[in-house]
């Protein structure tokens, strides 16, 4: 019976690619359960365990910006009114913009998120068990493409089985259903990794969303300290202003449109 051996085959692709994304998620979550008990998150970790180096970049210039220390402007530029940086992150910021003390804020954003300053936080947070380590993010994410291949090989191994002229006992809707058992199993795990596994695999590890919960919760009565919490932990779109959210957009592509139409 040929159908049989595709079927078999359509198992082993299944079941390779289903153990694979639960090893990944499971090294991903592996975590002391006491760790990061009594850490207090500064606003720098809280903004990269939810949004990575970018969000920590974005956090600076929005701080920076609310003490009058750099201007933000709606077009897209940000203008150096203290040179001082208070921290390494902010003095990396500064330097990102440059000695003429203007420059558009998109470079700025990705040259501040990748300065050595936002790494060693990384790096901290790592060796803390908040953050996920590069490698687990980029297993888990393998193992979920190796499932979603795995899915559709299934597919095709099942179509193959029914569309083959061999001569089979079995009836065609039998076929079907034998296949749609590995195929129901490949589908169930993205489904749960896309619930269980994609709200630690980004940046923060459970310890470290446990940690951003208990921040979210304690930060209330408004004030500075609870608006740069909400561009640390929600972004900057969280906070409802237009002119801030129009300067952390990058106008070059609509400026590059505007002037061919011209």
């Amino acid at each position: 019976m040929f159908w049989v051996l595709l079927l078999l085959l359509a198992w082993a692709t299944a079941g390779t690619a289903c153990t694979r994304l639960c090893l990944a998620a499971v090294r991903t979550a592996a975590t002391d359960a006491d760790t990061g008990r009594g850490h207090d998150l500064t606003l720098y970790e809280a903004a990269f365990l939810s949004g990575g180096p970018r969000r920590v970049a974005d956090l600076t210039l929005v701080s920076m910006a609310r003490q009058r220390r750099l201007l933000l402007a709606h077009t897209g530029w940000a203008t150096v009114v203290d040179p001082r940086g208070r921290d390494e992150i902010e003095r990396s910021v500064i330097g990102a913009i440059g000695p003429e003390g203007q420059s558009r804020i998109a470079p700025v954003r990705d040259a501040a998120a990748t300065a050595a300053p936002v790494r060693g936080l990384a790096d901290r947070l790592v060796r803390a068990g908040l953050a996920v380590p590069d490698s687990a993010r980029t297993s888990v994410a393998a193992a979920v493409r190796q499932v979603q291949a795995a899915a559709v090989g299934v597919l095709v191994l099942g179509a193959v089985a029914l569309l083959s002229p061999a001569p089979s006992e079995m009836p065609r809707h039998l076929v079907a259903l034998w296949f749609a058992l590995p195929l129901a199993l490949t589908l169930s795990c993205l489904a749960i990794a896309r619930v269980e596994v994609h709200p630690y695999s980004r940046w923060a590890s459970p310890a470290g969303q446990r940690l951003l919960g208990t921040l979210a919760r304690r930060a209330s009565g408004g004030g500075d300290r609870t608006y740069l919490t909400t561009v640390a932990v929600r972004g900057i779109r969280a906070v409802g202003e237009p002119d801030l959210t129009a300067a952390f957009t990058d106008r070059d592509h609509w400026r590059a449109g505007h002037i061919r139409g011209v």
